[in-house]
C-alpha cells in the first residue's frame, strides 16, 4: 500500500531515471539551431573533429550531445526524419549499456543510429543485431545513407557471401547481421589455418534489435557448426517401420518436453520387432551391442508421436523443411541433429541426408556476453528484466511513448472447443471488415491459419494468408494489412520488423503496382494518385477504429501476445485487441488447469456460447507463467553447462590464435616432447620404486611409438646410478637429436609452417572429438541424481578431467607425427573436394532447430576433417617468368618464384 503510495506521489524508479535523462536531451536540442546554420559539407566535417577530439584525450560520453544533434540533423537532411526527444532518451539508454523498451511503431531502428554513430567514431566497428537478413539488408541500406552522409561506413552481413566480403563488412565502422550470422562467423573463424583468413574484428559494441527474441527465446539454443558422417539410410527406414507397428499402448507421451518414451510392454513388443527385421544383437533391446538401435528407435517415436506435419515443419520439393517456432517461417536447408531430422525424413518417405557431426559450439548467452558492452532494444523487455541483468548485467528501462497509446484491450472470450472458437472468430472478423476496419488476426501454427482461412472463405472474406509456405511475399502481406477491410492472418507476428501503416504503405505500393512504369510525367502522377488514395483510405480506417488485433490463441510467452498486440496503436493511432480462447489450445491442455476442470468447464458451456471470465484469464496467465518459468529454466541450465566448455573454449581458441600469431614455435612443440617423455618415464618408472620393477617393455614400445628413438635401456639398467631422472634425460637427448636431424633437412620458414600445421591440426581434431564426448556426456549425466549427486556438478568434474586427457592426447599426436613424418621435395598432393558445412541453432532440450543453414559459403574454406599436410616445395624450371602463367603451376604453399621470399599464396598468388 505504501509502496503504491509513494509511487504515485514520485513515479516509478523507471520515471525518475528517464526523467534525470531530460536535461541531457535538453543539452542536445540546444545544439540544433548551429548546427541546421551549417552546409551539409560542414556537417559532414563534424565526425573528423568529433574524431580528433577522441584522440586527445576526449571520451564519448562528453561529445554525447553534439553527436547526437548532428545525427538528429543528418536524419532530418538525408531521411526527412527527425528524432522526438523520447527518441533522445532512447539512443542515451542504449549508449549506456541498457535496454530500451520502446512501443512498436515508435522508431527503434532510427533510435539506434544516435547510439550506432557515437559509439562508431572510435573506429573500433559497431554490431547492429537483427532477427532477420531481411532487417539487416533494409536497416544497413536506409541507415547507411545516414552514416555515410557524415563519413562513416557501413557493411552488411548476409548468407552466402565471400570471406573477403564478410571482412570488407566487419572493417565498416557500423556492420549489420543476424545474430546468427554473427555467432557463426566467430565459430568459422576460430575453425581457420593463418589469423589473415579471419573475417571478425575484436569485439568493441553491438545493438541487439528484437533483443528479448534473441537473447530470451533463442538463447535456448546453442549455435553449431557440424559436418556429415556416414550413410545411415537403411537403418533409419527398418527403425520407422518398425515404430509404425506400436500402438498406443506401447509408449507414454510427454508433450511439455516433447519426449516419448516406451512402456515395458511396449519394450517387449519392439524387441520382438526389430529382433524379425534382423536390427537386433541379441535378444536385450539394451545391451551394449544395441545402442545405436535403441538411439535411433527412441528418434524414430519423437518424429512419429510428436513432431506433426504443417506444425513443426512441412515438406517441400521432396524435403523436409523446419519451420521456427518463434515466426513461423521456414526454415530452409536447416536440420535436427542427433538424427532427429533422419527420422522424420523416413517418417514422411522423402530422401534421407547423413547425419552430423559437431566441429563448434556456442550459446548467444557466451557469444554477446564477449562484447566489452552490450545493448538492446525492444517493445516487450520488462517482463524478462530480472533474467537480463542476471545473464547479461543489463538494465531495462521503459520509454514512454511519443504519443499516448489509445489501443483497446478487451477481455478474454473462451469456447468450448476449435470449430465453435472459429466459427466465433470468423463472423467477427467479417462483421469488422464490412466497417472497414483492418483485421490482423495472429495464429501459431500453420495448421491453425489454414483452417481458419476455409472458415472465411465459407463467410465469404477475402483475406491474405501469412505463414512459412508464403514466405517470399511477406513484407509485402504486412505492408498492406491496415487497408480498408483488409483482412491478414499471420502466423506469428513476432520480430516480422515492417509496420502495418493505416491505410497502405504508399512505397510497397508503388513498388507492387509501378514496377514496370519507367521514369516520367505518367511515373509522377500514378504515383500522386497512390498517396492521395492511401491518405483518403487512411482517413476511412481511422473512422472505423483503426486495426483491430485478434488473436485466436495464447502463445507460451506473454511477450509473443504483447507483440502481437503492439502492432495496433502505433503513434496514438486508435486500435482493438482481443484473444479467442478453448479448452482445445495447447496452452491450457497441456500447462493449464486439469481435467477436471475441463469437464466441468465443457459440460456448462453450450455449441458456440462464449463466456468470459477473470478466474479464467487467471489461469490462463499462470499457464504462461510456468511455460516462461520452464523456458528460463532450461536457458539457465544451456548457460550452466555451457559455462562449463566456455571456460575449455576460450584456453583453446587462444592456444590457437598464439599459434597462428607466433613467428616460430619450436618452443611449444620442445615443451610437448618433453612433457611426453615424462609422462611414459613415470607411467614405466614410479617413483621411489627399484629399477627391476621397471617395465622397461612398456617404455621401449611407447619410446619407439611416439618419439621414433630405441633407447638402449638393457645397458642402462646395468648402471648403478640409475634413475628415472637420468633415464627421461637420455630419451628426451635422443628424441631432440632425432628432430634437430629432420630440421636440418629443410628451411626454418618451411619447418614452422610444418610445426603450426601438425599443432593446429591435432588441436581441431582433438577439440571436436571432445565436443562430441562432452555432447554425449550431458545426455546422461542428469542420471546421475538418481544417486543423489547434482548432474551440474558430475559434468564440471568429468569434463575438467576429459579436458585433460585431451590435452594429453594433442601431446602425444604432435611428439609422434614429427617424430615420424617423412618429408620428400615433391609436388603436394591435390587437396581433396571439402564437404559442406552445416550451420545450426540446436535446442539441446527437445531437439528443436529454430535457427541453421546449409553453409554453402564456407565449403572450400573449412574441412571437417583433418587437412593434409601441406609442405612448400622448391620451384621446378617449367614454370616460366611470366607470373600470370603461375596459376595452376605453383603450390598455394610454395616460395613465390619471383624471390621474395614469401609463400606464393601470400605474394603473386594472392589474387589468384
Amino acid at each position: 500500500m505504501l509502496g503504491g503510495l509513494a509511487k504515485s506521489l514520485f513515479g516509478s524508479s523507471n520515471d525518475r531515471y528517464v526523467k534525470s535523462l531530460n536535461p541531457l536531451v535538453a543539452c542536445i536540442a540546444g545544439h540544433e539551431a548551429a548546427l541546421q546554420a551549417m552546409s551539409d559539407e560542414e556537417l559532414s566535417q563534424q565526425t573528423a573533429r568529433f574524431r580528433e577530439r577522441l584522440a586527445n584525450g576526449g571520451k564519448l560520453d562528453e561529445l554525447l550531445p553534439e553527436a547526437f544533434a548532428t545525427v538528429r540533423e543528418a536524419s532530418v537532411r538525408t531521411l526527412g526524419m527527425r528524432h522526438f526527444d523520447v527518441q533522445m532518451v532512447g539512443g542515451i539508454v542504449l549508449h549506456r549499456g541498457e535496454i530500451a523498451e520502446m512501443k512498436t511503431g515508435e522508431g527503434k531502428t532510427l533510435v539506434a543510429t544516435l547510439a550506432v554513430y557515437l559509439n562508431a567514431l572510435p573506429g573500433e566497428g559497431v554490431h547492429v543485431v537483427t532477427v532477420n537478413d531481411y532487417l539487416a539488408r533494409r536497416d544497413a541500406e536506409q541507415m547507411g545513407r545516414v552514416y555515410s552522409f557524415l563519413g562513416l561506413t557501413t557493411g552488411v552481413i548476409v548468407p552466402n557471401l565471400a570471406d573477403h566480403e564478410r571482412r570488407e563488412a566487419y572493417a565498416a565502422d557500423i556492420t549489420y547481421g543476424t545474430n546468427n550470422e554473427f555467432g557463426f562467423d566467430y565459430l568459422r573463424d576460430n575453425m581457420k589455418y593463418d589469423r589473415a583468413s579471419m573475417v571478425q574484428r575484436p569485439f568493441s559494441f553491438a545493438i541487439v534489435d528484437e533483443v528479448d527474441s534473441i537473447l530470451i527465446d533463442e538463447a535456448r539454443t546453442p549455435l553449431i557448426i557440424s559436418g556429415p558422417t556416414d550413410d545411415k539410410s537403411e537403418l533409419y527406414l527398418g527403425v520407422d517401420a518398425i515404430v509404425k507397428q506400436l500402438a498406443d499402448a506401447d509408449y507414454e507421451k510427454d508433450e511439455k518436453q516433447k519426449s516419448v518414451v516406451l512402456t515395458e510392454e511396449g519394450t517387449e513388443r519392439a524387441e520382438r520387432l526389430l529382433e524379425a527385421a534382423g536390427l537386433l544383437q541379441g535378444a536385450n533391446l539394451y545391451d551394449f551391442e544395441n545402442t545405436q538401435v535403441v538411439h535411433h528407435l527412441n528418434q524414430a517415436l519423437r518424429a512419429n508421436m510428436m513432431f506433426k506435419r504443417d506444425t513443426d515443419y512441412i515438406v517441400k520439393d521432396g524435403k523436409v523443411v523446419i519451420i521456427d517456432e518463434f515466426t513461423g517461417r521456414m526454415m530452409d536447408g536447416r536440420r535436427w541433429s542427433d538424427g532427429l531430422h533422419q527420422a522424420v525424413e523416413a517418417k514422411e518417405g522423402v530422401q534421407i541426408e547423413p547425419e552430423n557431426q559437431t566441429l563448434a559450439s556456442i550459446t548467444f548467452q557466451n557469444y554477446f556476453r564477449m562484447y566489452p558492452k552490450l545493448s538492446g532494444m525492444t517493445g516487450t523487455a520488462a517482463t524478462e528484466a530480472a533474467e537480463f541483468f542476471d545473464i547479461y548485467k543489463m538494465n531495462v528501462v521503459s520509454i514512454p511513448t511519443n504519443v499516448p497509446v489509445r489501443r483497446v484491450d478487451e477481455e478474454d472470450e473462451f469456447y468450448k472447443d476449435t470449430q465453435d472458437k472459429f466459427r466465433a472468430i470468423a463472423k467477427k472478423i467479417r462483421e469488422h471488415s464490412e466497417q472497414g476496419q483492418p483485421v490482423l488476426v495472429g495464429t501459431v501454427s500453420i495448421e491453425k491459419s489454414e483452417l481458419l482461412s476455409d472458415f472465411l472463405q465459407q463467410e465469404g472474406v477475402p483475406h491474405e494468408v501469412l505463414n512459412a509456405r508464403l514466405h517470399e511475399r511477406e513484407a509485402h502481406i504486412v505492408a498492406q494489412a491496415g487497408r480498408k477491410g483488409a483482412v491478414t492472418i499471420a502466423t506469428n507476428m513476432a520480430g516480422r520488423g515492417t509496420d502495418i501503416q493505416l491505410g497502405g504503405n504508399v512505397e510497397f505500393r508503388i513498388e507492387d503496382e509501378l514496377a514496370g512504369l519507367p521514369d516520367g510525367p505518367e511515373r509522377d502522377a500514378a504515383v500522386a494518385a497512390i498517396r492521395a488514395e492511401v491518405a483518403a483510405e487512411k482517413a476511412e480506417v481511422l473512422a472505423a477504429g483503426g486495426l483491430f488485433v485478434l488473436g485466436t490463441e495464447r502463445h507460451e510467452s506473454r511477450r509473443i501476445d504483447n507483440q502481437l498486440r503492439g502492432r495496433s496503436g502505433r503513434q496514438g493511432d486508435p486500435g482493438l485487441s482481443r484473444f479467442y480462447l478453448s479448452l482445445d489450445d495447447d496452452l491450457l491442455r497441456i500447462f493449464g488447469p486439469d481435467t477436471l476442470f475441463a469437464k466441468m468447464m465443457r459440460s456448462n458451456i453450450g455449441d458456440g456460447e462464449a463466456i468470459g471470465s477473470k478466474w479464467l484469464t487467471k489461469a490462463i496467465e499462470t499457464a504462461q507463467k510456468k511455460v516462461e518459468a520452464r523456458n528460463y529454466d532450461i536457458r539457465k541450465q544451456v548457460v550452466e553447462y555451457d559455462d562449463v566448455m566456455n571456460d575449455q573454449r576460450k584456453v583453446i581458441y587462444e592456444q590457437r590464435a598464439d599459434i597462428m600469431d607466433a613467428e616460430a614455435v619450436g618452443d611449444v612443440v620442445t615443451d610437448m616432447r618433453a612433457e611426453t617423455v615424462n609422462a611414459i618415464v613415470g607411467d614405466a618408472c614410479p617413483v621411489g620404486s627399484y629399477p627391476e620393477q621397471w617395465n622397461t617393455e612398456q617404455l621401449r614400445a611407447q619410446a619407439q611409438e611416439l618419439l621414433g628413438v630405441d633407447p638402449d635401456i638393457d645397458a642402462w639398467m646395468k648402471e648403478d646410478a640409475i634413475d628415472p631422472e637420468i633415464v627421461e634425460e637420455r630419451i628426451r637427448a635422443d628424441a631432440d637429436a632425432l628432430v634437430a636431424e629432420k630440421t636440418g633437412e629443410l628451411d626454418a620458414e618451411t619447418w614452422t609452417g610444418i610445426e603450426k600445421s601438425i599443432l593446429l591440426q591435432n588441436l581441431d581434431h582433438h577439440w571436436k572429438e571432445h565436443l562430441a564426448m562432452l555432447d554425449a556426456l550431458r545426455q546422461v549425466v542428469h542420471l546421475r541424481a538418481y544417486a543423489q549427486k547434482t548432474p551440474i556438478n558430475e559434468y564440471k568434474q568429468e569434463a575438467f578431467a576429459m579436458f585433460e586427457r585431451m590435452l594429453g592426447s594433442i601431446r602425444e599426436d604432435v611428439t609422434r607425427t614429427l617424430a615420424h613424418a617423412q618429408f620428400r621435395l615433391a609436388p603436394p598432393p591435390e587437396l581433396p573436394d571439402l564437404p559442406d558445412f552445416i550451420t545450426s541453432h540446436l535446442d539441446p532440450f527437445s531437439g528443436e532447430d529454430n535457427s541453421a543453414d546449409w553453409d554453402a559459403a564456407s565449403a572450400g574454406l573449412l574441412t571437417s576433417g583433418l587437412p593434409p599436410l601441406s609442405i612448400p616445395q622448391p620451384i621446378g624450371d617449367e614454370v616460366g617468368e611470366d607470373p600470370a602463367s603461375w596459376a595452376g603451376v605453383v603450390s598455394r604453399n610454395a616460395p613465390c618464384p619471383c624471390g621474395s621470399g614469401r609463400k606464393y599464396k601470400h605474394c603473386h598468388g594472392a589474387l589468384v
